[in-house]
């Protein structure tokens, strides 16, 4: 790829990323540690921060959770250089409604924001608010008419649209955005209909953690697919242990991946939520991992050396953005913006 890679990394807005009883980094989705965490990551050269959205906490429903959007905003306002993306479910949001408040963070970022569409894969965050949960590709279908609606809402432009879900009449969204056309939009998921959403309408298409050469068939597969305006991009979730040698880092991963057991009971009760269809779970399970969104999968566990050579290796099969977890979050991110990030970027 021409672009250098971008880093990111994940908001901690439903607390700890791998373990959840890990000594080392007790439970803390506040605005308080989030705040810290997304200007220390400013400070230390990351590119982007990804806050995703839920109004429950999807792992534990007794712990605490960040409310994405407000949190964004005030994140637009205490940074100057991140780019801060948002994640958003069509379900939850009226297109209109949506658009409006992307635009106000626009304007408070001075360009900076975006939109990560997700098209939801847990079932009680809609119950329990008495939404609607359709199935897997009538969520898409949702989600595909939702953001046509918002795309040229977002770009300034006058909406009339009647369509299975959405029914707008004469809106404009004013102010329009001051430093560019709109914000740029974020797409995640795998399945055959999230593939044709990125590519017909998507900046950049999130791909979860998994093995380089099956990143590069999802690259080949969608950047096949007919297509308007500027080439996609693609960006890629990974879970980061780095270590001064081998042999340490997989220590490391072997003692997160023993506090990991120590959930499984709380995940097993919440596993009746997920709908069955979500590629992201069918990825996830395939091999052993620690994170989130495919974690360990994507192998970024070694030295710094080799954790370095496997993000370039992302990068030459077309990864541009790499949105990264770590544990213990704040000591682990400083170490790869110390060690890993200049080898990477050179």
């Amino acid at each position: 790829m021409d672009a250098p890679p971008r880093f990111g990394i994940w908001a901690l807005v439903h607390g700890s990323r791998a373990a959840r009883q890990d000594p080392d980094e007790p439970f803390d989705a506040s605005w308080t540690r989030n705040r810290a965490l997304v200007l220390e990551a400013e400070a230390l050269g990351f590119d982007c921060t990804l806050v995703a959205q839920h109004t429950f906490n999807p792992y534990d429903p007794e712990r605490g959770q960040l409310e994405a959007w407000s949190a964004s905003a005030a994140l637009a306002a205490l940074t100057h250089r991140i780019e801060i993306i948002t994640a958003i479910k069509p379900l939850l949001y009226n297109p209109v409604v949506l658009a409006k408040m992307a635009l106000q963070i626009e304007e408070i970022s001075s360009g900076r924001f975006a939109i990560n569409l997700v098209n939801a894969w847990n079932r009680a965050e809609m119950d329990k608010a008495g939404l609607p949960f359709p199935e897997h590709d009538a969520r898409y279908a949702l989600g595909e008419e939702w953001l046509s609606v918002v795309e040229p809402l977002l770009r300034g432009e006058r909406v009339n649209h009647a369509g299975a879900h959405f029914a707008v009449q004469d809106a404009v969204i004013l102010p329009r955005a001051a430093t560019r056309a709109r914000p740029r939009i974020y797409v995640g998921g795998e399945s055959e209909p999230a593939r044709a959403l990125a590519a017909a309408q998507a900046d950049v298409w999130f791909i979860n953690g998994q093995p380089v050469d099956d990143v590069a068939a999802l690259i080949a597969d969608v950047a096949r697919r007919p297509r308007t305006g500027p080439p996609l991009r693609y960006g890629l979730s990974a879970f980061v242990i780095a270590r001064p040698t081998e042999q340490e880092a997989v220590a490391a991963y072997e003692r997160l991946a023993r506090l990991a057991e120590l959930d499984k009971p709380v995940l097993a009760r919440q596993a009746i939520h997920i709908d069955p269809a979500v590629v992201m779970h069918q990825t996830m399970a395939k091999s052993p991992r620690v994170g989130t969104n495919g974690g360990t999968a994507a192998g970024l566990v070694g030295t710094y050396r080799q954790v370095a050579d496997r993000i370039r290796a992302f990068h030459d099969a077309g990864i541009e953005t790499f949105m990264l977890q770590f544990q213990p979050f704040e000591a682990e991110m400083r170490r790869f913006a110390a060690e890993v990030m200049p080898l990477a970027r050179r």
